[in-house]
């Protein structure tokens, strides 16, 4: 019997290598190849659209794409207006925090309208009933099938003609092209391959889950990422009643566009106004906390930012971020010592963002600023006060984009104050709001005065 041909495809790049080798030579990445078994050449290729014709984008008739709405302005937020017609769409997601959930209840809203299908390969259709029935779900127009076998999924919804399809999960999914497990490199890519080319050609909106690793990416080669039209990740603790969706990738809306939800009996529901959850009610401000106005796609959101400085009895003192990027937390605390004179070289300084939220821009190192000296003056800053700014490594402040819009919310939510840098100053400021503006961090202390 002759032994099977393997190729080797890296997991980082899918760069193909006819031998193992310790280091993948497109990517640099380090045992990342890994063997495939060879699939014979079939039909199974072809192209994503029906025609092959060269024409100019001008001329193109866009007119007839319309958006499906899935019922929940959240998740229509996150895909830029709602699902497009013929797109693919990657959501990832920590197990148990609700991706079955929220796809579930938004399935049976669309199929009040139109045809849709739900495809499980976890869960068997009983169980799905008794989720839909705890639910309390409007499920009599709700198809579903439990089946892991790619072809047999083809030829259903080729059949039942959907105008959205649910594939739960990627990974559970297999070709009969391939010999490979379900799971695998090979098969992951094979059948994510084959279902954008179906979303293509027939216009049937596929939404995808995915499962992710321990460290948070999503399993399976990096490809997977590349296909699809739109990578959404579901984020928050497991054990907190509020979870956030985050667009990484998305062709047809913003990035790093968010949707709240909180859990409920009831499974998942909007939360309309975010900001108004993340602040605190506890009244008075206390030392070491900030309300911050930052930015998430095209929503502008306030979040506390909590710091706490204290006496270390270490030779070197923690520094520990939740919420905030651990560099720019030591890069502020060099700042302060340059410009400000604070020295913290003998305090351990904690750094947190209330809620479970993940603030990733420059926008936020001014309130995280604020914050460490209110903690080190044990003086508060206020609870009328907003703040938002970028800190550069010269003690200056740099603007941030979209401030009119957080000086707006913050206005909304009755603040009364916003310290920000001067090149953000409108020129027409909202009434009822007074400006601070300041160019360095030296003109900011006057707050604790």
């Amino acid at each position: 019997m002759t032994k099977p041909k393997n190729s080797y495809y890296c997991t980082e790049c899918n760069a193909a290598s006819p031998q193992w080798a310790g280091q993948c030579a497109s990517c640099g990445a380090w045992n990342t190849l890994l063997a495939q078994p060879q699939a014979s050449p079939s039909s199974r290729f072809g192209g994503v659209a029906p025609t092959a014709e060269v024409q100019v984008l001008h001329q193109v008739d866009v007119s007839e794409v319309r958006r499906l709405s899935s019922g929940s302005p959240e998740l229509d937020r996150v895909l830029g207006g709602g699902l497009v017609r013929g797109s693919t769409v990657l959501l990832g997601g920590d197990p148990g925090i609700g991706k079955s959930t929220l796809l579930l209840q938004h399935l049976s809203t669309i199929s009040e309208n139109f045809p849709v299908l739900y495809v499980s390969g976890e869960e068997s259709t009983e169980q799905l009933a008794m989720r839909a029935r705890r639910l309390e779900l409007r499920s009599n127009t709700l198809k579903a099938m439990a089946e892991n076998r790619l072809e047999t999924l083809l030829q259903t919804a080729l059949k039942e003609s959907p105008a959205v399809l649910v594939v739960d999960s990627i990974q559970t999914l297999y070709s009969e092209a391939l010999a490979a497990a379900p799971g695998s490199v090979s098969q992951v890519r094979e059948c994510a391959a084959r279902l954008v080319r179906y979303a293509k050609q027939s216009g049937c909106a596929v939404l995808l889950v995915g499962h992710v690793t321990k460290e948070g990416a999503l399993a399976g080669p990096r490809i997977l990422e590349h296909v699809v039209d739109s990578v959404l990740y579901f984020e928050g603790d497991s054990n907190s009643a509020f979870r956030m969706i985050r667009a990484f990738k998305n062709r047809f809306g913003a990035v790093n566009e968010i949707g709240v939800f909180a859990m409920t009996e009831q499974g998942l529901k909007d939360v309309t106004n975010p900001s108004a959850m993340f602040v605190s009610k506890h009244g008075a401000s206390r030392p070491g906390s900030v309300v911050l106005a930052t930015q998430e796609g095209t929503r502008p959101l306030l979040v506390e930012v909590q710091a706490l400085v204290d006496d270390s009895a270490l030779s070197n003192p923690r520094r520990l971020c939740v919420g905030l990027e651990h560099n720019r937390l030591a890069m502020l605390l060099a700042v302060a010592h340059r410009y400000a004179g604070i020295s913290l070289n003998n305090y351990d300084v904690f750094a947190n963002v209330a809620g479970g939220v993940r603030v990733a821009e420059t926008g936020s190192d001014l309130a995280l600023l604020i914050a460490i000296l209110s903690s080190v003056k044990n003086r508060a800053v206020g609870g009328d006060l907003v703040v938002f700014g970028e800190v550069g490594l010269s003690g200056e402040l740099r603007p941030v984009q979209r401030g009119l819009e957080r000086i707006r919310e913050a206005q909304k939510l009755g603040f009364k104050r916003a310290l920000l840098p001067q090149a953000n100053l409108p020129k027409k400021p909202p009434p009822g709001i007074e400006l601070l503006a300041a160019r360095k961090i030296e003109d900011t202390l006057t707050i604790f005065d």
